[in-house]
């Protein structure tokens, strides 16, 4: 308890402005709110420095990625009214041939990192990266699944900051689990885009 309040107190003002924008982007975008990804924009900026200043190589690519993805999101939500986006719903089986190419390309990605970096916990920073460059591509375009990958990566992200001494980040996600089950409960699908009338991503 004591490691870990000390951790807390030198938490730096840059994580904690990347935290408070965090925690609106997921907010907002479980209500749907175009907002969420300007706020997206400026906190993925901040973490894509700090997560290369404590040597997770993966994540701070991700970061960069989630930079790109923030305007794309912000865009297509706003093309499309913000708003009026519908939700729309994945087959089971689309699910599972997805999960599994990630899985083999997330073991892939390890296995030619190992050769050339030397970081802790890399199989798991390969892993979180891989399902959350395809999870944010899902949000985009509002695949309601999103949310149920984003509970599971956000347990073992929380477990991978901690690990790192990022604490305010490592608290961060584990409330973001809660905002998953919240953003899952609040996308409705539309009765045209229930299984089997799905929108393309």
């Amino acid at each position: 308890m004591e490691h870990f309040l000390e951790q807390l107190a030198a938490t730096s003002f840059l994580e904690g402005i990347a935290v408070a924008l965090a925690v609106a982007y997921v907010w907002l975008a479980a209500r749907q709110n175009i907002w969420c990804w300007p706020c997206a924009l400026v906190s993925t900026g901040i973490y894509t420095w700090l997560f290369w200043s404590v040597s997770l190589p993966f994540h701070t690519g991700l970061n960069f990625y989630y930079l790109i993805m923030a305007v794309y999101g912000l865009i297509k939500w706003r093309d499309n009214h913000g708003d009026t986006v519908f939700v729309n719903s994945w087959p089971i089986s689309r699910h599972v041939i997805c999960i599994t190419g990630l899985t083999i390309g997330a073991l892939l990605l390890t296995h030619f990192a190992s050769t050339v970096l030397d970081a802790n916990y890399i199989h798991l920073d390969a892993f979180i990266t891989v399902f959350s460059v395809f999870t944010t591509v899902l949000m985009a375009h509002k695949v309601r699944e999103n949310w149920l990958y984003w509970i599971i990566i956000n347990l073992f992200a929380a477990y991978l900051y901690f690990a790192n001494d990022l604490v305010l980040t490592g608290i961060l996600f584990l409330c973001y689990t809660g905002f998953a089950v919240y953003g899952f409960m609040q996308w409705r699908i539309e009765p045209a885009n229930v299984e089997g009338q799905t929108d393309s991503v």
